[in-house]
């Protein structure tokens, strides 16, 4: 094989791996960009537990500081840490905090939703979504998950597994965002 060869097979495959980055990075753009702090929260969509269910979307909670929190009524980490996501909101919800749980449990359970809700006294609110579609629009790992999100829209933590929600550092965060006015 001759040098000239040798450089077109070169320029053959680096064309090939240029055409299939290109193409993967155009069908799978969603899947390629993360969601994390400093990015702009995605909408979602999801449903009240009341009778009949009402959607609500993050454009709901547009111009308001907000506490969302991905979960699951089976989830033992997400049963750890709603007594002080309560305490937060008790705390914070006066000031303005939105704090909006989305349930991924599977449709038709919302009964034992808001079994759940009541067996921990949960005064914020809560949603459902059946299908589980917040797992993939947040590119949750699992749940619980917890993003925090300025009047903006932006989100200001990610937080994967359980947490003190009612901890001096997560309260100083969101009294800061509380803070901020409405744009």
């Amino acid at each position: 094989m001759t040098v000239k060869q040798q450089w077109m097979v070169v320029l053959g495959i680096v064309a090939v791996l240029a055409g299939g980055g290109f193409t993967a990075s155009h069908f799978l753009k969603d899947e390629l960009t993360s969601i994390g702090v400093g990015s702009d929260a995605p909408g979602f969509a999801a449903a009240t537990l009341d009778a009949p269910a009402k959607m609500k979307s993050l454009s709901d909670y547009r111009g308001e500081v907000v506490v969302l929190n991905i979960w699951a009524t089976w989830c033992i980490p997400c049963r750890t840490e709603m007594p002080s996501m309560e305490k937060l909101f008790k705390e914070l919800g006066p000031k303005g905090l939105k704090m909006v749980a989305v349930s991924v449990d599977n449709a038709g359970e919302e009964q034992k939703i808001r079994d759940f809700a009541k067996e921990y006294g949960l005064t914020f609110e809560i949603l459902h979504d059946g299908a589980g579609a917040i797992q993939g629009i947040y590119r949750t790992t699992g749940v619980p998950e917890t993003f925090v999100l300025d009047r903006d829209g932006v989100i200001r933590k990610k937080w994967i597994g359980a947490d003190d929600w009612a901890s001096e550092g997560n309260k100083r965060l969101l009294e800061q965002l509380l803070a901020q006015p409405k744009s």
